[in-house]
């Protein structure tokens, strides 16, 4: 009864429009209230969730992503990505997916990629014969590869779910090759579409042209090097590196570039800390959420309940597939992250199953729930951009699911996939 009354009231608002941070911290009162526990020690419960050094990290990423995303480093991305796939058939498609690797690189948000790579490439594409939604597909599947390839702060989040049990820079070097796998069979999907439906062939790049194109792209990728070698030399730890990324970020757009305006700065860091706030509260609630659990027992109920179905790990991880993929289509990653994350984490020790491993799962999932209606937060932006509908776009998505799934299903039953990079860490 106690957990119907957590869960419950959790349900209850999110089905009656309160957001879904609020809800979590709500129905943690509320069932403190009904057990009986002070409510002094849900709110305490909520303020030791955001005070933790690692969290800095996650403003420090969003902010570096923002400043790229609209500091010109899409467009000069996408040029570089043209000098290897761009005159093929087909070569826009490959060039928005090449292109949304790329900039995952820097960003780390489906949605920040999907709306910088989006807005230059699709009315590209349109205009070179593309259909709109076949544009709009591709721009927002290709957008997921952003959640897996460092730097993710879904990854930090994941790590605080866990109670930061699990090293930030291992769950970094773990997605670069389910992100790239991920875009493998996106390209393996373009390349089978563009012969059977006679996609365009893209215009060459001129050669005198190549070596401004890759001096302008690497400016920005060396952010990736900033990160990802600060925390593999030890100079940096992942907080640090993501401040080090920031101010690189600046230097670069506002120094080099010049494409951003100084008197646009404002604009942008007020629409940066409306973000980190949602997060910071998302949070600081579901850590009330996650404590609330614990007494009652959730997770330990949940471990027998998986393994009352079955004790075969195979089977556990199809059964957490199908269960992410449907619950990742009405709620946002972040949320689910730390909501599902305690709960998962005792079956998967008893299971002998990588919790870096199974982050990369978790992730991966909840990455298609963000193009998946009812509730894709990608999807909306990619159709706004794309100036198609929802019905439009979802009616054509099923290939482009197919190569998703495929990509989750080795991701899943491979952990090698996840786990190679991080172990010549360990």
């Amino acid at each position: 009864m106690d957990a119907l009354i957590l869960l419950g009231s959790f349900a209850l608002l999110c089905a009656i429009g309160v957001p879904v941070a609020y809800a979590l911290g709500l129905s943690a009162l509320i069932a403190a209230f009904w057990v009986d526990i002070p409510l002094e020690a849900v709110i305490l419960k909520i303020s030791d969730g955001t005070d933790d050094f690692a969290l800095l990290a996650i403003p420090f990423f969003v902010l570096a992503g923002a400043i790229m995303a609209e500091g010109g480093m899409a467009a000069r991305l996408i040029n570089l990505a043209r000098i290897f796939v761009g005159a093929v058939r087909g070569g826009l498609a490959y060039v928005n997916i090449l292109a949304s690797s790329l900039f995952g690189c820097v960003s780390g948000s489906s949605v920040a990629d999907t709306a910088s790579i989006g807005s230059v490439m699709i009315p590209q594409m349109a205009k070179a014969g593309y259909p709109r939604v076949y544009a709009t597909n591709v721009t927002i599947c290709g957008s997921v590869q952003a959640l897996l390839i460092p730097p993710s702060h879904n990854a930090v989040i994941y790590s605080l779910a866990a109670g930061g049990t699990i090293s930030v820079a291992h769950l970094f070097l773990a997605g670069v090759f389910p992100g790239l796998l991920f875009g493998a069979c996106l390209l393996g999907l373009v390349a089978w579409t563009a012969h059977k439906r006679d996609l365009p062939r893209g215009e060459p790049i001129k050669l005198a042209d190549m070596p401004r194109i890759v001096r302008e792209a690497l400016w920005g990728l060396v952010t990736v090097i900033i990160i990802i070698g600060g925390i593999l030399s030890g100079v940096f730890t992942p907080t640090e590196s993501a401040a080090v990324a920031c101010v690189y970020a600046f230097a670069v757009t506002l120094f080099v570039y010049r494409d951003y305006r100084w008197r646009d700065l404002p604009h942008l860091v007020h629409r940066v800390v409306k973000t980190v706030a949602m997060v910071m509260m998302l949070i600081g609630f579901s850590v009330a959420f996650g404590y609330m659990m614990a007494i009652m027992r959730i997770p330990a109920q949940v471990t027998e309940v998986f393994l009352g179905i079955s004790e075969n790990k195979y089977v556990f991880l199809l059964l957490v597939n199908v269960l992410l993929l449907v619950l990742g289509t009405f709620m946002d990653v972040a949320p689910m992250l730390l909501i599902c994350t305690p709960i998962f984490l005792p079956v998967i020790a008893k299971l002998g199953i990588d919790p870096v491993h199974f982050g990369m799962i978790m992730i991966t999932n909840l990455g298609i729930g963000l193009i998946t209606p009812p509730v894709g937060p990608t999807l909306f932006v990619g159709c706004a951009i794309g100036k198609v509908t929802m019905e439009e776009v979802t009616r054509h998505l099923w290939p482009f699911y197919g190569a998703m799934c495929f990509s989750l299903l080795l991701v899943t039953y491979i952990p090698a996939i996840s786990l190679w990079l991080p172990g010549l860490m360990r």
